[in-house]
């Protein structure tokens, strides 16, 4: 999928992925894995989501990827303190756009070094791995697993559903092809598995006949 789909759908706010709330499984199951308190916790793809305030309150400092400049902006607009701006930063391809303890790097992810990274502790992917075309995935998985030092662990979240029934995004991610994909470089454990068709009318009206959400932990070999 090229940048434009994604510029186009945040200039003109067509982002039904974007949630008001923090996600309830992030806070049932982030305690979990235990990372430590002052973690470093990498967001893939990660929009202007409440989520990084969650890990922010929880005293880590985030490093969030995105493509999308408007959802950088309005992120530090919407959820920052109104008398302080976001100290932005060109670096190479990227733009490091920086306030009190949050960092996003705005720009293609699949671009990124460890160089522009850094050091991650942990990571949270709940709408990146299922943004992405299976044509694109594998690239997304390998560049996960480049920036992700040994030891480091997260939270995955997918959905899965019949995929000829309805395109992408969020594309359908089926257990067989976590294992068959990941198992190489992460040590995988599925938590939970739930079925959460009719908590998405967009799902419904598209008649698709089932949907399950599922929660991974993911520690990095």
């Amino acid at each position: 999928m090229k940048a434009s789909f994604w510029n186009e759908r945040w200039e003109k706010q067509q982002i039904g992925f974007h949630s008001e709330d923090v996600n309830p499984l992030l806070v049932k199951y982030w305690p979990h894995i235990k990372v430590k308190p002052n973690a470093r916790v990498l967001v893939p793809l990660c929009g202007k989501s409440l989520d990084m305030c969650y890990f922010n309150e929880m005293g880590h400092s985030v490093l969030g990827c995105e493509l999308s400049e408007l959802a950088v902006t309005q992120f530090f607009s919407e959820y920052g303190k109104p008398d302080a701006a976001p100290k932005r930063t060109q670096i190479g391809l990227h733009q490091h756009v920086e306030l009190e303890g949050v960092k996003i790097i705005q720009g293609d992810m699949l671009a990124l070094t460890p160089q522009d990274c850094g050091h991650i502790d942990a990571f949270y992917d709940r709408a990146a791995l299922i943004a992405w075309p299976e044509t694109l995935r594998l690239a997304y998985v390998e560049k996960l697993m480049m920036l992700l030092p040994a030891g480091s662990q997260g939270l995955l979240i997918t959905l899965d559903y019949p995929q000829e029934v309805m395109s992408g995004p969020p594309f359908s991610v089926q257990n067989d092809w976590i294992m068959a994909n990941m198992a190489s470089g992460f040590v995988i454990e599925r938590l939970s598995c739930e079925d959460v068709l009719q908590d998405n009318p967009k799902f419904i009206r598209k008649q698709v006949p089932w949907l399950t959400e599922s929660v991974y932990r993911l520690v990095r070999q």
